[in-house]
């Protein structure tokens, strides 16, 4: 590969075999990269594969996405997993008793002096590399396994390696690779971006960065882009929101404040940025014992790198607890007070008999993001009125259908939009006094709690 020159980015790419990948002394794992999570049904789909189609002269494994830093490492953009799970096969094979080949055998005793193996401090990666090599070790092991195919693996089996200088341009190469069709969450895509819009003064802290969000599940990731993040920030913007794809990541695609223009509009943000870091960067928080958090909003313009992953921990755990306070049995908030029918109505949605159907938590979804984003704006501010108000309207168009699509909830919201009211209000009494319409006719059943509470309340009208 030709040495960088300047700033111009240079990119070379390559065919090689595994053998020539692992034998690469240069290769990395980054701090900024997740943990090793392939599963031993990966492994063995990967070693079936490969035994499958060991007659062939070749067999193609992926790609690997690598960035040539200055020191002269490869560091590993994209195809961890896969180069992780190639490197435990190698390492199972030598420990393979009874070995005859002479290549293989040469081979292998190459490996063990040139091939370097990467050290994990998480304990995901640490927990997942010795269960997977369990796995690996077994299938090695068994006479079906042969030396033919452990030759395929290392001198047939192919990767294709993209090597760029540039480590922003190694993020984007490998977004489009994965933008294009290969099973990547969205979430996944945005975690790419954002840690390449990290500012030189933060590369410090992509490590607790990314330890922040790979402490969240992945299906809590998804859940809370997906049904929460996403929905709230397209309704509020009175658009639709159906379901979050790869084409939707440019809604939480922000602003870099320290590589944009100053423009009138990112001014407050980049004045709130600093304050914040400067404040807590003081002595005085130290003997306050005090840290100030950014003061997030969920329809907000997002600032790249850095305060995204603020932006998404700090989300998951207003959710998490709006869950406790709503959904379980912890009691409300010292200040959260279930006065009116708010106490009957949390009582009543997590106990009729039909809330598990589908289309029942489609209205529990809007139910829930529209409480979120209130209590986003006004915090537990006449938070009884706002649960009254919320049910009333979310409700409503469970008692007036049969059945309930993804659809027809995202017509709803379009039709009768409060997140937009919402977003436009300066008060809760901006949001409370909006007049809802009386239900005339009920086409649902087992929602007897439900229509109590709406015949009580006086908007039930037959």
């Amino acid at each position: 590969m030709t040495a960088p020159q300047g700033n111009r980015t240079t990119v070379s790419g390559q065919i090689i075999t595994v053998s020539e990948l692992l034998a690469n002394s240069s290769l990395k794992i980054p701090f900024y990269q997740r943990p090793y999570k392939w599963t031993g049904q990966n492994i063995s789909q990967l070693l079936s594969d490969i035994t499958t189609h060991s007659e062939k002269s070749a067999w193609r494994l992926g790609s690997i996405v690598l960035h040539l830093d200055e020191y002269g490492n490869n560091n590993i953009v994209d195809g961890q997993q896969r180069t992780l799970s190639l490197l435990l096969c190698v390492q199972a094979l030598l420990q393979k008793e009874g070995l005859s080949n002479k290549t293989l055998k040469e081979q292998l005793h190459t490996f063990a002096r040139q091939m370097i193996v990467p050290e994990f401090s998480d304990l995901i990666s640490q927990n997942n590399i010795r269960q997977n090599y369990l796995t690996v070790s077994r299938i090695i092991s068994r006479p079906d396994f042969t030396e033919d195919h452990a030759l395929f693996l290392l001198n047939k089996c192919e990767v294709v390696v993209v090597t760029l200088n540039n480590l922003s341009e190694a993020f984007q190469f490998f977004d489009s690779q994965n933008a294009r069709g290969r099973d990547l969450a969205p979430h996944d895509l945005l975690k790419a971006f954002h840690l390449r819009e990290f500012s030189l003064s933060d590369e410090m802290k992509k490590t607790e960065a990314v330890e922040k969000w790979e402490a969240i599940a992945p299906e809590k990731l998804a859940k809370l882009f997906s049904d929460y993040l996403f929905r709230i920030r397209k309704w509020s913007a009175n658009s639709r929101a159906r379901y979050f794809s790869k084409q939707d990541i440019d809604l939480f695609k922000g602003i870099n404040i320290n590589t944009v223009a100053r423009y009138p509009y990112t001014r407050q943000l980049h004045i709130t940025h600093q304050f914040v870091d400067h404040y807590n960067a003081q002595y005085e928080r130290h003997i306050d014992e005090q840290t100030l958090h950014f003061p997030f909003q969920l329809d907000q313009k997002i600032i790249n790198g850095r305060r995204f992953f603020d932006f998404v921990s700090h989300y998951q755990q207003q959710i998490a607890q709006c869950d406790l306070l709503f959904k379980g049995s912890e009691a409300p908030a010292p200040d959260i007070k279930l006065t009116g029918y708010a106490g009957a109505i949390i009582q009543a949605i997590n106990t009729y008999e039909g809330q598990y159907r589908k289309g029942d938590r489609y209205v529990r979804a809007l139910f829930d993001c529209l409480l979120i984003f209130y209590m986003d704006k006004f915090g537990h501010a006449e938070i009884a009125s706002a649960i009254e108000r919320i049910f009333i309207w979310a409700y409503s168009l469970r008692l007036k259908h049969y059945a309930i699509q993804v659809a027809g909830m995202d017509n709803y919201v379009l039709a009768h939009n409060l997140f937009r009211i919402l977003k436009d209000a300066t008060t809760p009494a901006d949001f409370l006094c909006v007049t809802l319409p009386v239900v005339h006719t009920i086409k649902s059943s087992k929602i007897n709690k439900i229509e109590a509470l709406f015949r009580e309340m006086e908007y039930y009208a037959e």
